[in-house]
């Protein structure tokens, strides 16, 4: 027959009513008989309270035992010594599904107390299946300090449908440890805890811890949960366990904590206790006292608490005595010495140099801020905590440096916060041209490892981003950052020995900081007033900014204005200094705070032409990447650059964001970068991070290779063509300083070329064909302009051809020589006529004076024209008017009679 340890109790299946029964069910299959009759169980909305658990005998809700606690209707997992059953964590590559990287090892890690996240570039996923009876709640606690990580939770339904993706994004940790809580849907839930570091700068990166996961939902519990060693539940009916205090511990399901033993120690929350190892000068650190009555301070030294070393142990240092009572150092500037030796701070309008406030006299007004520069106390707005060690930074009168720690890869933080920042009077209404606030601060490190040492801003001391790195030792220095927003108000500065889990191995690594000093804070103090202009001549006016484009002249309250074509530096420069003259190229904007390019540009060149330039077509924000890189792991990322060429007022800037962190930060200027991944987590195409300015003015615009100290040299870039560069010069000196690395950018396009004029192109005339004459004109090669001028039209004009004319010279000569030539040959003939017939005439007259020759025939000669003769006869010339008593009868054989009459002295024949 079966007893009640072969067997236990189960519910069925709850019905569509809502019903189920109790059936017994045997440890192990044929071993016994006569179990137990099913009975009606409970309903399926039942549940216990917590501290309670419910007896399958009587189903009825019992409280649970001291040393042992329950959720009620939930389960609880606080020991991760392993991962509990139910859990699955696996690593995948979602960043980029070409690379191959072998993301098997990259998942969450037990570690005793919580589990952690992976730190590579692999994505770690944990997950937890639970069937809820009724609808509950999840919760758990966990630790996000650093924002290369993405971390997301979120929870699928039966349906596999997720929780919103704005709800599943992780707040950065405002605290140690952080509480989070969502609310869960009956049925089926799958819990998802989903990690992916950006590792891009080769910088350790902090994991994800999560302990304490509770879930509630599930009906019932039929048991109740022992206590885990170091914790303990002294009452029945608890719903959880108490941390044992340090130098206690206890054992699995204990009521109480036992104390150490003398010669042993115990963390809180230890199982068992530890011999105490022998004092070390790593077991201590110096301090000075706060300034008594008298107005001393003492140098002491005090234990590293808690205390966990013994000074009674073989070879164990003494705690060293403390040291004579000195002065104490004034009080920091701003603030004055009361009688009970404190520093108070000043009033409003007075100012101090760290003894006894003065009123600023008139005309004047406090320069109001925060100086620490002597370290005898703490200030009450700073303040040093880290996950395990509560006294990081401690006060050593002329610097404040870091303690020993616990381990040597803790982070040492020393965090400043300030309410916010606001303008002087003076120039409250002229914020564009005045800086908002700079923190400026000295420091030193001195390591024999790789120690680091960072600076960082942001919203709060959880939540922020490093501004600047130092590795290794670095002598005394001091650095300088401007603050552009009111929301970067929390200052860090983060110190950490090694990355290596040593225990006070290089316990002597140590950062100082000697000073630091931050302007124009809300509820700051004066260290000194400075002189401003007046409203007005009478005593009591107020102060009032100078005009727009005007200095005031140092010391007088004078304000002058400054020479054409310069701008007013927004920093803590006087007198004419404050004028800076604007590059080359550049025109000052109307509110007189940086130098503005129109985007257009003459160049004279060696040859005397002038080039003139319009890069307006390039004014608008531009964005490209640089080659892809890799981590380690196989990650492909890219350096994502945005650059506003040029422009004038109201140009849109250059922006750069954060979309991986939850403060979105972002950064605004000429040019810009950012590191981008491509992922699709969290359906985004690419996440980026690490924004930082590359320029935020603009210096001048020129082809000469050097300007303000930035240089482009020419074989950087060798220009192919004949034509020089035109290089746009900007800096960067939004981070409080302008030295740092110089980038070099050649963009190639065709806005970039000079604008056409009438001198790159040529007139090309065209032979005249029939009667039309084309002049086409053509681009000079190689071609070196674009845009402006246009080629002109071709032109067609009338034209008369060489062959008209020539065809016309032949025609005419030919014709003009036909005519010379006959008209040649007929008085050729004719002259050969008349010959004939004087000589003929001439030897017929014979003797006889004033008598013709008679004829010898009456008939024509053979060749002769009896009209020609007539002809020639006829005419009225020179000899007819000699010949006036000539008788001309024609008679009827066709020839002329003409008589003839004799002079006195002879015969003369005008013939």
């Amino acid at each position: 027959m079966c007893k009640e340890s072969d067997y236990h109790f189960e519910y069925t299946e709850c019905d569509v009513l809502g019903s189920r029964w109790r059936v017994a069910v045997p440890n192990k299959a044929d071993i016994c008989t006569g179990l137990p009759d099913p009975v009606k169980g409970t309903q399926c909305t039942f549940s216990c309270s917590e501290g309670e658990y419910l007896n399958m005998q009587s189903q009825q809700c019992q409280k649970c035992a001291a040393g042992t606690y329950s959720l009620g209707t939930g389960v609880a997992f606080d020991e991760w010594d392993s991962l509990p059953s139910g859990f699955v964590t696996h690593g995948m590559n979602t960043n980029d599904r070409d690379v191959h990287t072998d993301c098997s090892n990259s998942t969450w890690t037990p570690k005793g107390d919580y589990v952690s996240s992976n730190t590579d570039e692999c994505t770690a996923t944990l997950s937890y299946a639970v069937s809820l009876k009724k609808p509950g709640t999840v919760s758990f606690e966990y630790f996000y300090p650093d924002g290369s990580i993405y971390f997301e939770f979120f929870v699928q339904n039966d349906q596999c449908q997720s929780t919103d993706s704005e709800n599943r994004w992780m707040k950065i940790s405002e605290s140690n440890w952080s509480q989070y809580k969502v609310e869960l849907s009956s049925g089926n839930n799958v819990l998802y805890w989903r990690t992916t570091a950006y590792s891009l700068q080769g910088s350790a990166v902090k994991p994800v811890m999560l302990r304490n996961i509770a879930i509630s939902g599930v009906a019932y519990t039929s048991e109740c949960f022992h206590c885990k060693p170091g914790t303990h539940s002294a009452k029945p009916g608890s719903a959880r366990c108490t941390p044992c205090p340090a130098q206690t511990y206890s054992n699995k399901g204990a009521t109480v904590c036992h104390q150490c033993e003398e010669d042993k120690y115990a963390e809180a929350g230890s199982g068992s206790c530890k011999p105490r190892p022998a004092c070390t000068n790593s077991d201590y650190f110096y301090t000075h006292t706060p300034c008594d009555s008298e107005g001393k301070t003492q140098l002491m030294y005090k234990w590293n608490e808690p205390k966990i070393c013994s000074e009674t142990v073989e070879g164990a240092v003494k705690l060293p005595a403390s040291g004579e009572k000195q002065t104490c150092p004034p009080c920091n500037p701003g603030f004055f010495v009361t009688n009970s030796s404190t520093c108070e701070p000043c009033d409003e309008g007075f100012y101090s140099n760290g003894t006894a406030c003065t009123k600023c006299p008139v005309g004047t007004e406090p320069v109001v801020d925060f100086e620490y520069k002597w370290w005898n106390i703490m200030p009450n707005n700073m303040k040093t905590v880290f996950l395990c060690v509560m006294t990081a930074w401690e006060v050593a009168g002329e610097y404040v440096y870091t303690t020993p720690g616990d381990q040597d890869s803790d982070y040492l933080m020393l965090t400043l916060s300030v309410p916010g920042y606001r303008l002087p009077q003076s120039m409250a209404t002229d914020s564009e041209r005045s800086e908002l606030s700079r923190i400026t601060f000295v420091f030193e490190t001195m390591c024999t490892a790789d120690c680091k040492f960072y600076f960082l801003a942001g919203y709060n001391q959880w939540n922020n981003d490093v501004v600047e790195e130092w590795k290794g030792s670095n002598r005394k220095q001091s650095y300088s950052y401007l603050i552009q927003r009111n929301s970067s108000t929390s200052f860090t500065w983060t110190f950490q020995r090694t990355e290596d889990f040593n225990e006070r191995k290089y316990s002597a690594d140590v950062a100082k900081i000697y000073s630091i000093h931050i302007t124009n804070v809300i509820g700051g103090v004066a260290s000194q007033c400075r002189r401003c202009a007046l409203s007005s001549a009478k005593a009591g006016s107020t102060c009032v900014p100078c005009p727009t484009g005007h200095y005031m002249v140092s010391g007088t309250g004078v304000c002058k204005s400054c020479p054409p074509n310069t701008f007013i530096k927004a920093d803590h420069a006087v007198g004419e200094a404050a004028c800076v003259q604007c590059g080359p190229n550049t025109e000052r904007n109307k509110a007189h705070t940086a130098c503005l390019s129109d985007c257009a540009l003459d160049v004279q060149t060696t040859g005397g032409a002038l080039l003139h330039y319009d890069f307006s077509p390039l004014a608008n924000v531009t964005g490209f990447h640089s080659s892809p890189r890799f981590t380690n792991k196989g990650l492909r990322y890219f350096h994502r650059f945005n650059l506003g060429l040029c422009g004038k007022e109201g140009r849109v800037p250059a922006t750069c964001v954060d979309n991986v962190t939850e403060s979105g930060r972002e950064v605004k200027g000429y040019v810009c970068q950012s590191t981008v991944v491509p992922s699709d987590i969290r359906s985004q195409s690419v996440v980026s991070s690490q924004p930082f300015l590359i320029g935020d003015s603009l210096i001048g615009v020129t082809t000469d290779t050097t300007l303000s100290s930035i240089s482009s040299p020419k074989w950087m870039f060798p220009s192919a063509s004949g034509l020089l560069d035109v290089i746009f010069y900007y800096n960067n000196c939004s981070e409080g300083t302008c030295d740092g690395c110089t980038f070099h950018f050649l963009w190639e396009s065709q806005h970039a070329c000079p604008l056409c004029t009438k001198n790159h192109y040529r007139e090309i005339v065209s032979a005249c064909i029939q009667g039309i004459q084309r002049t086409t004109y053509v681009w000079q090669q190689p071609l070196q302009c674009y845009g402006g001028e246009s080629l002109p039209a071709q032109k067609v004009s009338a034209c008369v051809t060489l062959d008209f004319w020539l065809k016309f010279g032949v025609s005419t000569g030919t014709i003009a020589a036909v005519l010379l030539i006959s008209i040649s040959c007929y008085f050729w003939k004719k002259t050969r006529k008349l010959q004939y017939k004087y000589s003929k005439l001439m030897m017929n007259s014979g003797d006889k004076e004033c008598e013709l020759p008679t004829a010898d025939s009456c008939a024509i000669m053979e060749g002769e024209d009896a009209e020609d003769d007539i002809m020639y006869l006829t005419k009225k010339s020179f000899f007819t008017k000699k010949m006036k008593s000539f008788s001309r009868e024609r008679t009827s054989d066709g020839f002329d009679s003409v008589p003839l009459k004799c002079a006195s002295a002879g015969i003369k024949n005008d013939l």
